[in-house]
């Protein structure tokens, strides 16, 4: 199985995450990259929905293992590219020229929470799974300083600080509460149809949608282009 397939649903791309926790690695960026390209080749698809084929979790997040394993085997260059292929895969979605939707049907933790922000909007399924950032609890930073940028962008500044400082794991009714999510949803099965309806209400130009992305999402970008390869050069 694919790390990452798609499908055509009328006007819908649904994108299926398909690895047990959908970490993301070198093989993650560059799928999940292809991924994209083909989508925005079909002319008829004017958004796309995220979800996973894992029944307990959306996406982990980096996949510390092997990041450990480079560092170990001084495959630096190989950990740096990584970090770099991340900052492609936020500007791609940032930037992708339709509503990018996480149906979030699982749990969605460190950076698979950031790539759940970097999409424009977001459901999640109320009855199992959560929402968050461990890094205070592994004493692991966020890679990059276009991830905090990023999460300012979808979660209320007095949440984030709560999600951040704490650690805690958030559930979808809170959430929703915070308008992090447009909705919390009963179970699975509510949430991808939940998902594609909302997905189906965008109808607007491919082009008018592009340019107010990169326009809203200015600040950001230049964090990925300015900031984030200051942070990644920087020694070890």
């Amino acid at each position: 199985m694919a790390i990452i397939e798609w499908k055509k649903d009328g006007t819908v791309a649904v994108i299926t995450m398909n690895t047990s926790e959908n970490r993301h690695n070198p093989d993650f960026n560059r799928a999940i990259l292809g991924t994209f390209d083909e989508i925005e080749g079909d002319e008829e698809i004017l958004s796309v929905v995220i979800t996973s084929s894992d029944a307990k979790n959306w996406s982990l997040g980096g996949d510390l293992a092997w990041i450990s394993g480079a560092m170990e085997n001084k495959e630096i260059q190989a950990v740096k590219d990584f970090k770099y292929g991340l900052g492609k895969v936020f500007t791609r979605i940032l930037c992708f020229p339709m509503p990018v939707i996480a149906s979030i049907n699982g749990h969605a933790f460190g950076d698979g929470a950031i790539i759940a922000c970097a999409c424009d909007f977001r459901l999640m399924k109320a009855d199992r799974g959560y929402f968050c950032f461990p890094e205070v609890d592994i004493n692991v930073p966020f890679f990059l300083p276009s991830m905090f940028a990023i999460v300012k962008k979808a979660i209320p500044y007095y949440k984030l600080e709560e999600l951040v400082y704490t650690g805690k794991k958030a559930g979808a009714k809170e959430l929703e509460e915070s308008h992090v999510i447009v909705k919390a949803c009963e179970n699975a099965d509510v949430l991808f149809k939940e998902a594609i309806a909302f997905a189906r209400t965008f109808t607007k130009g491919r082009w008018i949608f592009g340019e107010h992305k990169k326009m809203l999402h200015k600040h950001i970008l230049e964090i990925i282009e300015k900031e984030d390869p200051v942070f990644i050069e920087a020694p070890v």
